[in-house]
């Protein structure tokens, strides 16, 4: 079993930052966006305020933006994080717009011997869905990535359901995961966009480069080290703004794809299974066929030696 850790227990600021300037660790903060001008200036404000001006356990908040047509990144930018179109990276590999290739491309731009990824969408954001993640990174050596769990209340037309979030995760995550990589099933919220890693471990992993990422890096992570230096933290409720089925499909779609990838180069399937994937999806009533255009962009460490 994976440990579960309560965020209250990494609640000492003053403590996470001893251990962090003993062991001299940077930590970097990277928020993936695309059109969260909402709710996006108040995370980073509360980052910046509590754990960079009160607490200096934060060094930089850094988000790759995915060509936004709202505010986000003027928001972004006048709360105090550093901004990055994600189109304007530039990497030896092609990269498709996704939100993986946002995620793999902020290792190229930020500095932080730890990263915490977190959504741009939650509500309800405190501190402790920074400090609660890397927390446990700082105070134990043999932990390599910390992921959230927490309950996920969906709220349709008004009406707020108390566990009726995380929908994609319940409805097809969480029975592939049963049949294929039964080990990974004490992951609560294996979906979840809010993580800690620690950089050296992440640079050696590949990354899907669109919504499938955070499964990806869990049997990646699974398959080159095992589980042993896994652990999640309770962050108790997060509230999120709740996608229309119509996304949930793409995303979905493009879940599918990832695992299948996975599963097809270790021998697990043919390798015809899934090479032409279309998501199908119902659009104001009509039937739209889209292909899933995801790859897996190959891991840091590789880019590294080719630029040396």
């Amino acid at each position: 079993m994976i440990p579960v850790y309560t965020c209250d227990k990494f609640a000492d600021l003053q403590k996470l930052c001893e251990h962090k300037h003993t062991n001299k660790n940077t930590i970097s903060v990277v928020i993936p966006a695309r059109n969260e001008a909402q709710t996006i200036g108040s995370i980073i404000e509360s980052i910046r305020t509590e754990l960079i001006e009160k607490h200096p356990l934060v060094d930089e908040i850094v988000v790759i933006d995915g060509e936004s047509v709202d505010a986000t990144i003027s928001v972004a930018k006048a709360a105090g994080a550093t901004v990055f179109r994600g189109s304007e990276i530039r990497l030896p590999v092609f990269a498709p717009p996704g939100k993986g290739s946002a995620l793999y491309k902020s290792l190229s731009v930020c500095s932080g011997t730890h990263l915490v990824f977190l959504d741009a969408d939650i509500k309800n954001f405190t501190p402790r869905f920074v400090y609660g993640l890397v927390g446990p990174l700082l105070c134990d050596p043999a932990l390599d990535f910390v992921k959230a769990c927490y309950s996920r209340p969906l709220e349709i037309d008004g009406l707020k359901i108390p566990a009726g979030g995380g929908r994609v995760t319940e409805i097809m995550v969480r029975p592939l995961i049963s049949l294929f990589t039964p080990e990974l099933s004490s992951f609560l919220q294996p979906l979840s966009g809010e993580y800690a890693i620690r950089r050296s471990v992440a640079i050696d992993l590949p990354f899907s480069s669109g919504y499938g990422v955070e499964l990806g890096l869990l049997l990646d992570l699974f398959k080159q080290k095992g589980l042993d230096g896994c652990a999640q933290v309770d962050m108790g409720e997060r509230v999120h703004r709740n996608r229309p089925l119509e996304d949930l499909s793409r995303m979905s779609h493009g879940i599918m794809a990832t695992f299948i990838r996975r599963l097809r180069a270790d021998g697990r399937l043919p390798d015809w299974v899934g090479t032409c994937l279309q998501a199908s999806i119902l659009h104001n009533g009509a039937l739209v066929i889209e292909p899933i255009t995801d790859v897996d962009l190959p891991p840091h460490r590789t880019l590294q030696s080719c630029k040396e």
